[in-house]
């Protein structure tokens, strides 16, 4: 055997229960191996349950608490700090959507499975603990149909959730909500498929940590932009004669606000549109304030350059 020198223990564990005649056997292995479901491979981003934002009160759970904590605030923030006032705008939305719709929950490889079935393996699982102490012919019997009855049980249960499905299909189509409706369907024929984050780095090794990943993407993405080296760029100046940008006023932010894109993933600040757009008035005025800040910075950045 070529791998036998990684393997360091072998045993036989006769308790774990998979509804067959062969035994579980369990190997330890001396090996490195990058798994792809490991908790920090989502980047710490978090996902919010924006179906929420549908339902009246949810959304004003979340427009009173976006204005409570800015309200908050008002009286601390007396410098104009392009930094500061986005890292309040950013936090203040991100802890109110999680306080009022929640983190969104992973779907479950088997969404039908549940305490009932549980129970139900308890009962098949002690049927056969009976016939390992005692494998008499009663015993045989007893989890042969014991074994029927959990089988028939959890083909019931399936088919009940397929009928459920096919009907929320059903009244997705008829009311036009395209959307859940090509969601479903992809669920139907693409089935179970589990994440698997991992890249290769320079030496073609496999990377799974979070921070590899970033960090070889980062390494990519500069390698392949900068094409003539950062020095050709830095001598580059590039001289405009644009004028000087006026503030914009409420109506001009709140339209932009409203031409957001919906159902779009998040940038790397991890906020979606549809918490900016349901923030009401308040996230208006503090989205417009930013830009004033940015733009007073901007237009003193021009007015120094032009009477140099």
């Amino acid at each position: 055997m070529y791998w036998h020198s990684s393997v360091l223990d072998v045993r036989r564990f006769r308790g774990a229960d998979c509804d067959t005649d062969h035994y579980l056997v369990f190997a330890k292995i001396r090996e490195r191996l990058a798994l792809g479901k490991q908790a920090a491979q989502w980047f710490d981003r978090q996902r919010f349950n924006l179906r929420k934002l549908n339902e009246p009160e949810v959304r004003e759970q979340y427009q009173i608490k976006i204005t409570n904590r800015f309200a908050a605030l008002e009286n601390l923030n007396d410098d104009e700090d392009v930094d500061r006032t986005w890292e309040n705008i950013k936090d203040n939305i991100q802890t109110s959507a999680k306080e009022s719709l929640g983190l969104h929950e992973l779907k479950q490889n088997k969404p039908w499975f549940d305490e009932e079935c549980l129970g139900f393996l308890d009962q098949r699982k002690q049927a056969k603990i009976q016939w390992i102490q005692d494998p008499s012919q009663s015993n045989v019997d007893n989890l042969n149909n014991v074994r029927r009855e959990v089988s028939r049980h959890f083909r019931n249960k399936k088919k009940a959730y397929l009928r459920a499905k096919i009907e929320e299909l059903e009244t997705n189509s008829k009311i036009k909500n395209i959307r859940d409706l090509y969601r479903g369907i992809n669920d139907f024929k693409k089935g179970y498929q589990p994440r698997c984050n991992i890249v290769k780095d320079e030496k073609v090794d496999l990377v799974a940590d979070s921070h590899s990943i970033v960090a070889r993407w980062r390494n990519s993405f500069s390698q392949l932009f900068n094409v003539h080296g950062v020095k050709d760029v830095g001598q580059a100046e590039i001289h405009t004669a644009e004028p000087l940008a006026p503030e914009p006023s409420v109506s001009e932010v709140e339209l932009a606000i409203d031409k957001l894109k919906s159902h779009k993933s998040p940038g790397i600040e991890q906020i979606p549109a549809e918490l900016i757009k349901a923030g009401g008035r308040k996230i208006c005025l503090e989205i417009r304030k930013l830009i004033t800040f940015i733009l007073k910075r901007r237009n003193c950045m021009k007015s120094g350059r032009s009477r140099s």
